[in-house]
């Protein structure tokens, strides 16, 4: 074998995979773009299709405990997702794996209790 004349054969069905789904999506999008409506009107060319028209600057400031509470959800969410799949090889794991999981929720409830004594969650 000489340099520069190796094919790699074996990514050969994964590239013309991903040359089908690239046309597919393609096609698809124009074809939507053929057959659809096209009614615009003032309501529907609005920023915000809720129906109530929109008060104020859109750029307005938020206070940061609402950015807290959003920070704080995605934590205590990514800990649920931690739990459940150390839950079912907890008999695999052992020890070590009990006390791994213990100093993960103990470093997650002295997150919970700083923003408890910042007074994060009161609106």
């Amino acid at each position: 074998m000489t340099p520069g004349s190796y094919i790699p054969t074996e990514y050969l069905p994964i590239l013309i995979m991903m040359v089908i789904a690239a046309v597919l999506g393609m096609v698809i999008v124009t074809v939507g773009t053929l057959v659809r409506l096209r009614r615009p009107y003032p309501d529907k060319l609005m920023p915000y299709e809720s129906g109530i028209p929109p008060v104020g600057e859109p750029r307005q400031r938020f206070r940061v405990s609402y950015y807290i509470v959003a920070m704080m959800f995605v934590i205590f969410d990514v800990e649920a997702i931690f739990l459940y799949p150390w839950a079912v090889i907890f008999d695999e794991l052992g020890l070590f794996g009990l006390v791994e999981m213990m100093l993960f929720i103990f470093l997650l409830a002295i997150g919970y209790i700083y923003a408890w004594k910042k007074k994060a969650f009161e609106f």
